[in-house]
């Protein structure tokens, strides 16, 4: 399960809403009776375009792992639960979470992550951006941004797209059904003249007698 949030505003607390978020998606979404072990991965990937902590990168990933006090090794799964979660690493079966930067990006896209980080913080896409689903994005985004009255004609013109495809299909299909219908009379009318039993063009072709006598 993902959760996704963007935030504008600063929020010294933000780190612990980050934990609640996550926390009420993981309780919400344990069944009565349902082992552990179902419990669903969650990642939260949260959107700031505030200064949130002190740091001088703008991705930051946390995860858990559990580290020995005196040896320092970080604790394993053993094979029986590696089957269990489908997992070798402990981290992978509790959240984890990504804060991303938004201001703190230096405008330069070196890879498909940084383009999305591009967009949401210039609002444009270059030419030769190629991360999957970005256009689409900020498709969505302009629709977003359109006035009550722009959204309505936008609307308007989407629906009427969508009734003249659907009108076209109609006139196809039922085109389609009377073109058959048509090749069947005529495969009727060329039996019955060479004295087929009726009976059997109407077999042939799932025409009625009626139809096949017109």
């Amino acid at each position: 399960m993902i959760i996704i949030e963007i935030q504008n505003n600063q929020e010294q607390d933000y780190l612990l809403r980050i934990l609640f978020g996550a926390s009420i998606l993981l309780v919400n979404n344990i069944d009565e009776g349902m082992d552990y072990a179902q419990i669903k991965k969650i990642i939260s990937v949260n959107i700031v375009y505030f200064d949130l902590g002190q740091g001088n990168d703008y991705v930051y990933h946390g995860s858990t792992e559990f580290e020995g006090i005196h040896n320092h090794d970080i604790l394993k799964l053993s094979k029986d639960q590696e089957s269990l979660y489908h997992t070798g690493i402990i981290s992978k079966i509790y959240p984890e979470y990504y804060v991303i930067k938004v201001n703190q990006f230096n405008d330069i896209a070196k890879d498909t992550l940084d383009e999305w980080i591009y967009f949401l913080k210039k609002d444009e896409i270059k030419d030769e951006f190629s991360a999957k689903g970005l256009k689409e994005a900020k498709r969505q985004l302009d629709i977003m941004k359109l006035s009550e009255e722009e959204r309505k004609e936008y609307e308007k013109y989407i629906e009427q797209q969508r009734y003249e495809r659907n009108l076209i299909l109609s006139n196809y299909k039922v085109g389609e059904i009377q073109g058959e219908m048509n090749k069947a009379q005529e495969i009727a009318k060329i039996l019955l003249h060479s004295g087929v039993n009726i009976e059997l063009i109407s077999t042939a072709t799932g025409l009625s007698k009626e139809e096949i006598q017109k």
